[in-house]
């Protein structure tokens, strides 16, 4: 289970927050200081490495390598998840655990209270795939596919422990952004009509968050999870999953959308310059529930990476 609170301190040092509401729409625009304190990555460390426990144990589980202290098996550590990932997986990584961390510590639209039990990386098939294989034969190095589903899941508990509310997020990592990286991200890459010629937009987040169920398939993802995990402590959260996952008369769970997009910013980009319009809800998205955007620019982004997942579990 994930059970590490955000290093609220580090955070306030690493970044400035330009938080804005209008009406259901919520855009928090996060800039990088312009001093990285040196420890920033051991203070983020604890936190990764409690985003990724559950699935670090099972997938060892899965391709059968022991991570118990005792255990005579320091020649798999360079098997492990996740500092056996490709670079890239790992920047994806990054981005949905940063989604995570800024949930727990900003406020954002509606001013709920969020939690995380557990992150879902499990369920991210192709990296199970991907570590039984290279743990037999260490030439299987490869690129890893995406996670289906959303990147991103929490929840807000009522007094009696149900869930009262859903978070539902998107989480995109790009080394460098700019609009036209942006554009591509939100509206989809271009495509080419065969029949036609005719270019068009496909895909893209705006595309995958208002065309997604109310209750998404990382719901029934997270309700086995809490069963298997700790089922006494979130019985009534279980409970109130359930009956929002039967396909007869089920009990609506209201819902927030989130979209979080973390890189580098652009040379030539001006501060507290959005990406995103922050005026109004995008056009583009045409989804009933409250929005909320998170813009997270950085200044060597992906050398910060490197170093975090460098030092998740470096003294096992």
């Amino acid at each position: 289970m994930h059970d590490c609170d955000p290093p609220s301190k580090a955070l306030d040092r690493w970044l400035t927050s330009y938080p804005t509401v209008k009406g259901t729409y919520g855009h928090l625009l996060l800039e990088e200081n312009d001093v990285r304190d040196p420890n920033l990555a051991s203070a983020l460390a604890p936190y990764f490495e409690s985003a990724h426990r559950d699935a670090r144990e099972h997938f060892a589980e899965q391709i059968g390598i022991d991570l118990h202290p005792d255990a005579d098996e320091d020649d798999d550590a360079a098997m492990l998840y996740p500092g056996c990932l490709p670079t890239t997986a790992k920047r994806g990584l990054f981005g949905e655990v940063i989604a995570g961390l800024v949930t727990e510590q900003y406020e954002f639209i509606g001013n709920h209270k969020w939690s995380i039990p557990v992150f879902l990386f499990r369920y991210h098939a192709d990296v199970e795939k991907y570590l039984f294989d290279l743990a037999r034969d260490e030439t299987r190095a490869r690129t890893v596919f995406g996670r289906f589903g959303s990147d991103f899941l929490g929840i807000s508990l009522g007094d009696d422990g149900a869930v009262v509310r859903l978070i539902v997020g998107e989480a995109k990592w790009r080394e460098t952004l700019n609009p036209s990286t942006i554009d591509n991200l939100m509206l989809g890459e271009w495509k080419v009509r065969r029949s036609t010629g005719e270019r068009l937009r496909k895909g893209g987040v705006w595309f995958e968050i208002n065309r997604d169920l109310p209750v998404p398939h990382g719901v029934r993802q997270l309700q086995r999870l809490l069963s298997e995990r700790d089922r006494d402590g979130h019985a009534t959260a279980i409970v109130s999953l359930d009956r929002a996952l039967v396909l007869r008369n089920p009990v609506p769970i209201p819902r927030t959308n989130l979209v979080v997009i973390v890189g580098d910013g652009a040379a030539a980009r001006e501060a507290r310059t959005a990406l995103i319009g922050w005026e109004e809800t995008p056009a583009e998205y045409t989804s009933p529930n409250d929005l909320q955007v998170v813009e997270l620019i950085l200044n060597g982004g992906a050398a910060l990476i490197d170093e975090i997942y460098g030092l998740l579990w470096a003294e096992d």
